[in-house]
C-alpha cells in the first residue's frame, strides 16, 4: 500500500483485450473536481454523494485517506480515470452489523465514470483487475451494492460473486461523515 498522501501507483494489471488498469490512491485536493463532477449525476445516486460540493468531496476523501482501514482509489485505464475503487476492512465497517465477518474478508465499493461512448465488456474488464488487486488484500471479497441497483447486481453476479441476503446498512453519524441508512444486497466474491 502506498502511503497516505501519495499517488504512486498501488495496481497496474493490463487487461488481454481491454488495456491496462491502474489504481492510485485518490488525491483529495486534485481529485475533488473530476469526482465532485462524476457523483452529482442523476446515475450516480447509489453512490449516495448528490448533492454534494467540490470541498464535501475533497473532505470525504480527505477524511477516507486518513484511516487505515479504508482505501480510496482512482481507477485508470490507459492512463484516463475511469471510476473510484474504494477497500475497506469489514469489521470497522457498518457492514459488519449485517453479516458475520469472517477471517481475511475485504470489502470494496466500485463506482464506474460516466462515459462518453460505453463499450461492450468495459465494467467487465475492469473487474477483472480490480477482483485481482482486492484478493492481495484478503481472501473473500464483500461488497453490498443499494437493494435497487439491480444493474450492478446483475453485473456482479455475471463476476462470479455470489448474492447474499439483502441487509439494512445502519445510519452512520459522524463530525466527520454523515451516512444515510441504506438498503443493501450483500455479495461475496472467493476465487474458485
Amino acid at each position: 500500500m502506498a502511503e497516505a498522501g501519495t499517488t504512486a501507483p498501488v495496481h497496474v494489471q493490463t487487461v488481454e483485450g481491454f488495456g491496462t488498469v491502474t489504481l492510485r490512491p485518490v488525491a483529495p485536493d486534485a481529485d475533488a473536481p473530476l469526482v465532485h463532477a462524476w457523483v452529482n449525476e442523476e446515475r450516480a445516486r447509489f453512490w449516495g454523494m448528490n448533492g454534494t460540493t467540490v470541498e464535501q468531496v475533497r473532505d470525504i476523501y480527505a477524511h477516507l485517506d486518513s484511516l487505515t482501514t479504508h482505501h480510496g482509489f482512482m481507477v485508470e485505464l490507459d492512463g484516463e480515470p475511469v471510476g473510484l475503487f474504494q477497500t475497506y476492512e469489514p469489521e470497522a465497517d457498518r457492514v459488519s452489523e449485517c453479516y458475520e465477518v469472517e477471517e481475511g474478508d475485504i470489502g470494496v465499493h466500485l463506482f464506474v465514470a460516466p462515459g462518453a461512448a460505453p463499450r461492450p465488456g468495459f465494467t467487465g474488464g475492469l473487474l477483472t483487475a480490480l477482483i485481482d488487486f482486492a484478493l492481495t488484500r484478503g481472501s473473500r471479497i464483500v461488497a453490498e451494492p443499494d437493494a435497487a441497483n439491480e444493474k450492478a447486481i446483475a453485473r456482479v453476479a455475471r463476476a462470479g460473486f455470489t448474492l447474499g441476503p439483502e441487509v439494512v446498512l445502519p445510519e452512520v453519524d459522524l463530525p466527520e461523515v454523515f451516512i444515510p441508512e441504506k438498503k443493501a444486497r450483500l455479495v461475496f466474491y472467493t476465487r474458485g
